[in-house]
């Protein structure tokens, strides 16, 4: 994981303009949060997936790599935007001030804006029209967008699990489960393995945003690097507030284990540990 941790550093470096190209500001506050750090779990995902799938790595860096490092952008800029006063009206994010408070909120829309950008190109340069429309579709009403739309609709009211589920699924889920099967898309999966792996990408991607409510109550804000107890306070649709706190655990390792059963008596592979990881993380 550190190996595709640095890879990922690596590649976003690259592929960032420089803040010594004009517009500088807008550069600046690009590569401010992009290089803050992070797990870089969906970029990770992707590779882990597309070198499960028997990936051409003579050619990782024409497809995959460029591939990695577009996930984590849109990654980053739903981060910048989540982050401003409008939604979440956070003060920190990976234990730096968020991008609005250190560039104004106008700045930080268009560094969003712009990585959404550099992202779609970065995609479009693998040469494949079916992962430019993955992405589209992860990010898109019917994902990420919709899901954070339903969030906001969310706050303040009761909802059902179904409900909180749903959101879930879309806000945070959709953009994990796009990673794995980008990767897979990318190393040429034949049908069943990537109907595997997009129920594997599923179940992990609502597990993680399961964990997330979890550690926004009982986290350690240092390990977190963001203020705790932020779902509370904008009395924000969670698993926790809809079932409890076990009853929450108890589903995200369910759902972890049925992430295992996908790779039922294969050997370990990075796919695995990466569930194991989500799973167990504390940050």
């Amino acid at each position: 994981m550190e190996a595709g941790r640095v890879l990922t550093e690596r590649l976003l470096n690259e592929y960032i303009p420089s803040d010594s190209e004009d517009p500088r500001s807008l550069h600046t506050a690009m590569r401010y949060s992009v290089l803050a750090g992070g797990k870089r779990l969906r970029p990770i995902l992707a590779q882990a997936a597309f070198e499960y799938c028997g990936g051409d790595m003579s050619r990782a860096e024409e497809t995959v790599h460029r591939a990695m490092a577009a996930i984590e952008m849109v990654h980053t800029y739903s981060l910048i935007h989540d982050d401003l006063p409008c939604m979440d009206d956070d003060d920190l994010r990976r234990g730096m001030p968020t991008c609005h408070k250190k560039f104004g909120e106008a700045t930080a829309t268009l560094a969003g804006d712009a990585l959404h950008v550099v992202a779609f190109e970065l995609m479009a340069r693998t040469g494949s029209i079916d992962v430019v429309l993955e992405l589209a579709r992860a990010v898109g009403t019917s994902g990420m967008l919709g899901g954070q739309m339903a969030d906001i609709e969310a706050e303040g009211r009761a909802v059902t699990p179904g409900e909180i589920q749903e959101i879930h699924t879309r806000k945070t889920g959709a953009l994990i489960r796009g990673s794995v099967r980008i990767g897979a898309i990318l190393a040429g999966a034949d049908p069943e393995t990537l109907e595997r792996l997009t129920a594997y990408g599923e179940k992990i991607g609502l597990a993680f945003q399961i964990i997330d409510d979890i550690l926004d109550i009982e986290g350690d804000q240092t390990l977190l690097g963001k203020a705790v107890g932020s779902d509370s306070r904008h009395q924000k649709a969670t698993y926790p507030a809809a079932k409890g706190l076990e009853a929450s655990r108890r589903e995200a390792a369910q759902l972890i284990d049925g992430a295992l059963a996908t790779f039922v008596e294969e050997e370990d592979n990075m796919l695995k540990w990466l569930a194991r990881y989500i799973g167990q993380r504390e940050r």
